[in-house]
């Protein structure tokens, strides 16, 4: 007998619950994760989670102990990988072409946020080559204005250092990861595209040198010579 959606919806909260914690509490003790600003998290309401993106680990340590569920939007082609790419379809996730304008993705995204959920996305697209945040392209504030969604800043910093993509296997390491204040929907609306791009990219950056203070590492420049 096929399994009710229910049924289905039901194992897939459970399964997420079980392994999200065994998978964030391991990595917390590898990396003797911090974490600060976690009561800037909106518990409800549309919520676009905009991550940095530093190594593999980046879904578990950008949700952290929040235990509000993030959908999370990897590239189509690592779900065709043997045991991983089904393994990834139990979770709640929304496959995207990388390289091209997926506008399936885009309004499945959308879609979601209009449900009352928070999607997180890593919008440099690719793990960082020096542990810099790359400059956000504009057009990213489209699934904001069509949603209603808030967007919610978080940086991690320490991974680069433990896992360089340069680098096959992960070593030890001291992690942080810090949540920002949100841009509500309207301030994305009123600082229009090119502008909130500029903005968020700023934000990021700023936030990534607080967190290195903390962590008590010196922060990145990123002055152009």
């Amino acid at each position: 007998m096929a399994k009710s959606a229910t049924d289905v919806n039901l194992f897939r909260r459970i399964w997420y619950r079980i392994s999200w914690s065994l998978s964030v509490g391991v990595v917390s003790l590898l990396y003797r994760v911090r974490v600060f600003g976690k009561e800037n998290v909106p518990k409800d309401g549309p919520l676009l989670v905009v991550c940095n993106h530093q190594s593999f680990f980046d879904p578990m340590l950008s949700q952290t102990w929040n235990w509000r569920p993030f959908y999370f939007v990897p590239r189509d082609t690592l779900l065709d990988i043997k045991f991983w790419g089904p393994l990834l379809q139990t979770y709640y996730v929304i496959p995207i072409r990388r390289g091209q304008a997926d506008v399936a993705a885009m309004k499945t995204i959308i879609n979601v946020l209009k449900q009352n959920k928070a999607v997180c996305l890593y919008p440099e697209g690719t793990r960082t080559s020096d542990g810099r945040i790359g400059q956000i392209k504009p057009g990213f504030s489209l699934m904001s204005r069509r949603s209603g969604a808030a967007v919610l800043p978080v940086v991690i910093d320490g991974m680069f250092e433990a896992w360089p993509r340069t680098q096959k296997l992960p070593k030890r390491g001291r992690v942080g990861v810090m949540y920002g204040t949100p841009f509500s929907a309207d301030q994305v609306k009123a600082l229009g595209d090119e502008t909130f791009a500029e903005e968020l990219t700023a934000t990021l950056r700023r936030m990534q040198a607080e967190l290195r203070q903390q962590m008590g590492r010196q922060p990145l420049s990123y002055e152009t010579p």
